[in-house]
């Protein structure tokens, strides 16, 4: 493939990406909105953890039941049937939205009528005592509120496949912004009606009313952004019909593929689980102890650049890579991979150097309200590892579209085992070490200790294939981009750290030791606007191409808006 056509492929894959990454900074921007009066609300102790624990299975089991199949299966399916199918690939995705509705759907009821044994299994068991019988109720009660968003979920994610695989890839990333505003609208009926948790009741359970509540108007929200997409599918030009008619018609092929990536979806599960249990065992253990709600928090936040520009590029990218896979061209698809790797990475390494600097600020702006306005600081050093841990991440996910392309899903799920083992191995052996305290810090320890065991093999596992299919080699390219990178990362890191402390002095002298978490928004942006007219600048002079073209592409999006 010429320079010009990669340039202008790179250039078609970054303008949908900006249409994706708009969609997902709104709903970023909702969702931190939302957080931050959850945490208002219930604070970021025992009393959250029930909560969230209960709203996180859905979403866990979902993964664990149908999402592997959903997110990378389907998509170069659909491209195929697309492509070869006389209808387009109408009646493949009919007979897959009804065999998805189906399974779906009895899967729900099922875990709806197991809801304690699913939640025994999710809670560490110090709530296994008399005295947090109470809170094991309410979490349990919780759960078969929130478990139909398995149904929700799973048809979200397929409905929005289809139109990624028809290249409408805005609505998938827009629609969860009603999700947001639907949830921001019940948290704050609930404080409201009930006000900020107190001391004493962010150790407690809930009631029968704050269950309904919180419960049933989680569930809603996820059912309202699938309703969205509805529309959008008959303007991509489907037309859905139920049809039953399942042999024979290549849907096992699919199901063939998807048999590795959930087994896939079990290890990486499996692994939360731990997770999960070890983190709500935090919380339980002592009234300062930092559990899954400061694990899952500090998640959120710290993945919105793997969010906004990781994922948008991996959904852009996916077709072009199974359009490659098919044809046999490895050298595009090792080209066109390798291009959206340097450009994830240029923005997710400064953004990791820049953390350290406004991590504590941040969580001030974010946590920093109402029930959890004194316990903002937990989430400070969680913060920071996330950030180091997130690069990791990136590089272990792009590469996995790769394999997905190749339909070498077998392959995945043993590089996944590895990379659950680690996770699961560390998390065990950090927890074990520390105090309640420090249990969520160690938690995003293991993970990134994990997901950089899954970076290497990966990327070494990948690169081999695709030099045995014909790609050039690409060492020489990458050696010269890491080096300008981390370069960029230590002017950034190093002009962030000077900013913090001129800009701390300066609101310690004027307002003393315990500024409004206003001036914390004001450091934040102070430090965030130095950093990244540094990162232009750096990019530039050395000659860093990939920040200037996300800067381009952007700016550009900006300007037409």
């Amino acid at each position: 493939m010429s320079d010009d056509s990669t340039t202008g492929e790179q250039r078609r894959i970054l303008a949908n990406t900006a249409v994706m990454a708009a969609g997902t900074v709104v709903s970023r921007l909702s969702g931190f909105v939302r957080l931050t009066l959850l945490a208002a609300a219930l604070g970021v102790g025992l009393h959250a953890d029930i909560f969230t624990v209960a709203n996180t299975v859905p979403n866990m089991l979902y993964i664990l039941l149908a999402g592997g199949v959903f997110n990378a299966v389907l998509v170069p399916q659909l491209v195929r049937s697309m492509k070869n199918d006389a209808d387009g690939g109408a009646a493949y995705i009919n007979r897959v939205v009804t065999l998805a509705g189906l399974f779906l759907g009895i899967v729900t009821v099922l875990l709806v009528v197991a809801a304690p044994l699913v939640m025994r299994l999710m809670l560490n068991s110090d709530f296994n005592g008399p005295e947090l019988a109470a809170q094991r109720q309410s979490a349990i009660d919780f759960a078969r509120y929130c478990l139909p968003q398995v149904f929700f979920y799973g048809m979200f994610v397929l409905v929005g496949q289809v139109l990624n695989a028809r290249n409408r890839f805005g609505p998938m990333m827009w629609a969860p912004i009603a999700n947001n505003v639907i949830s921001v609208a019940v948290i704050g009926a609930y404080l409201w009606i009930y006000g900020p948790a107190t001391a004493a009741q962010q150790r407690g359970a809930f009631s029968t009313d704050q269950e309904l509540l919180l419960g049933i108007g989680s569930t809603v929200g996820i059912a309202a952004q699938l309703l969205i997409l509805i529309p959008y599918l008959r303007a991509a030009g489907v037309r859905y019909r139920p049809r039953f008619d399942f042999r024979g018609v290549g849907l096992g092929h699919t199901l063939h593929l998807g048999i590795w990536t959930v087994l896939f979806v079990v290890a990486n599960q499996i692994a939360y689980v731990v997770v999960v249990r070890l983190a709500s065992g935090g919380s339980a253990g002592a009234a300062d102890g930092t559990g899954i709600t400061i694990y899952s928090g500090v998640m959120l936040l710290v993945m919105v650049p793997h969010s906004v520009i990781t994922v948008s590029l991996a959904t852009a990218i996916l077709p072009r890579l199974s359009a490659a896979a098919a044809a046999g061209d490895m050298g595009r698809l090792a080209t066109t991979l390798s291009s959206t790797m340097r450009t994830a990475l240029a923005v997710v390494v400064p953004f990791a150097a820049l953390l350290p600097s406004i991590a504590l600020p941040l969580a001030q702006v974010v946590w920093g309200h109402g029930a959890s306005a004194a316990s903002y600081y937990r989430f400070e050093s969680s913060m920071v590892l996330f950030g180091f841990a997130v690069v990791a991440f990136t590089v272990h996910y792009l590469v996995l579209r790769g394999f997905y392309a190749l339909e070498l899903n077998r392959l995945v799920f043993f590089v996944q085992c590895a990379v659950a083992a680690t996770n699961i191995s560390l998390a065990l052996l950090f927890v074990s070490r520390v105090d309640p305290w420090d249990t969520a810090p160690m938690l995003v320890l293991a993970y990134g200790g994990a997901y950089t065991v899954g970076a290497l093999i990966s990327t070494l596992v990948l690169v081999r294939r695709l030099r045995r299919g014909g790609a050039p080699s690409t060492v020489r390219p990458w050696l010269g981009y890491a080096g300008r990178l981390l370069g960029v990362a230590v002017i950034v890191f190093a002009v962030a750290r000077f900013l913090d402390i001129v800009v701390t002095d300066t609101v310690v002298e004027l307002v003393g030791t315990d500024p409004h978490w206003a001036f914390a928004a004001l450091e934040v942006a102070v430090v965030s606007i130095g950093a990244g007219g540094t990162l232009l600048g750096a990019a530039r002079l050395l000659h860093l191409d990939e920040v200037t073209s996300v800067a381009g592409t952007v700016l550009g999006r900006l300007r037409r808006g």
